[in-house]
């Protein structure tokens, strides 16, 4: 797929294809976006690398979630988190208070457990297969 035919008006969460917690938190976004909000592509997908390489991120230095809004921004690492969360119907959403905390420190917790999530949480071998009713969801 190229950029140019990703879908309109849906926004597009880069992830860490092999790792657990990022698995976990794609789930609870599918689970929790009641307004089919957002599209996924693993940040090692040709996709993936394309969207980085066009928005200008190093594929070689992130280690961060990312989300995408075709032709307008993009975010990471704790701003992405904040700004998904938003968009999913849960009480989670009550977490959101912490994006009053200075970027800096809400990014340094960040790295600290993007840093530690394959001890912490474990990896894959392979990247996750969406099953057929998800299809639709991943880019």
């Amino acid at each position: 797929m190229e950029i140019s035919a990703l879908p309109k008006g849906k926004k597009i969460i880069l992830f860490d294809g092999v790792c657990n917690l990022c698995d976990v938190a794609v789930q609870f976004v599918i689970q929790h976006d009641k307004k089919d909000v957002f599209r996924f592509v693993q940040l090692q997908s040709e996709l993936g690398l394309k969207i980085m390489k066009q928005i200008g991120i190093d594929s070689a230095k992130i280690d961060s979630i990312i989300m995408y809004e075709p032709g307008k921004a993009y975010y990471y690492k704790s701003e992405a988190a904040f700004k998904i969360l938003k968009q999913t119907t849960s009480f989670y959403k009550l977490l959101l208070v912490f994006s009053i905390l200075p970027k800096s420190i809400s990014d340094y917790l960040y790295d600290y457990v993007a840093k530690n999530r394959y001890r912490w949480f474990g990896k894959k071998e392979s990247c996750m297969i969406p099953t057929p009713e998800l299809t639709a969801k991943f880019l």
